[in-house]
């Protein structure tokens, strides 16, 4: 099945996924301790805030391809390099299903929705569902908060993500203005 799922892409293709797992897991240690200085005062967990911040490399990604599919593969090879690296996470072996799930919710919304365009609210809405699947999901195997401070976490998971969702809105809007997207996609489709 994985391979099936990785002859759908190009060598290209491959590399922007692994770059965009890469940035995600690289970014996750500068940011999550920033955050906490915010949040620690306020009891709420960290990760809901920060993870909009480095799940936005799920959403640029799938952005930048295009294809469903992408977003799981980026969180695929997150979980892959985190598990074997044992690098910026405590969950053990869980850390496999807490990072693939945010790439498979995305790639679920792309798929009721019909793909991608590159709009603001689709991609404010997937990193909207990545962060809070990925903060839910952690939740429920960790942390098991009490209701109000889960619905708390967990709109705070929302405002993050759909920043992120912006952020990477944004970064595709300046790149396609640029037109180094055309670029990029002239220079695959020659080496192809």
């Amino acid at each position: 099945m994985l391979k099936k799922l990785v002859n759908r892409f190009s060598v290209f293709e491959l590399i922007i996924i692994a770059l965009m797992a890469t940035l995600g897991i690289a970014t996750k240690p500068v940011i999550v301790p920033l955050v906490h200085i915010i949040t620690g005062p306020l009891y709420i967990p960290g990760g809901a805030i920060a993870g909009g911040l480095y799940m936005m490399w799920i959403v640029l990604g799938a952005g930048l391809i295009g294809k469903v599919g992408v977003a799981t593969l980026i969180a695929l090879v997150q979980s892959i390099i985190v598990i074997s690296l044992g690098i910026y996470g405590t969950h053990g072996i869980m850390s496999f299903i807490t990072y693939i799930i945010p790439g498979i919710a995305v790639d679920m919304f792309l798929l009721i929705s019909g793909g991608w365009d590159i709009s603001l609210g689709c991609l404010f809405i997937s990193g909207i569902l990545a962060n809070l699947s990925g903060t839910f999901l952690v939740n429920l195997v960790f942390f098991r908060l009490p209701l109000v401070p889960l619905i708390l976490t967990l709109s705070a998971a929302t405002l993050s993500g759909g920043i992120g969702g912006v952020i990477s809105y944004i970064i595709l809007k300046k790149l396609k203005k640029d037109g180094i997207l055309e670029k990029m996609m002239l220079g695959r489709d020659q080496s192809e």
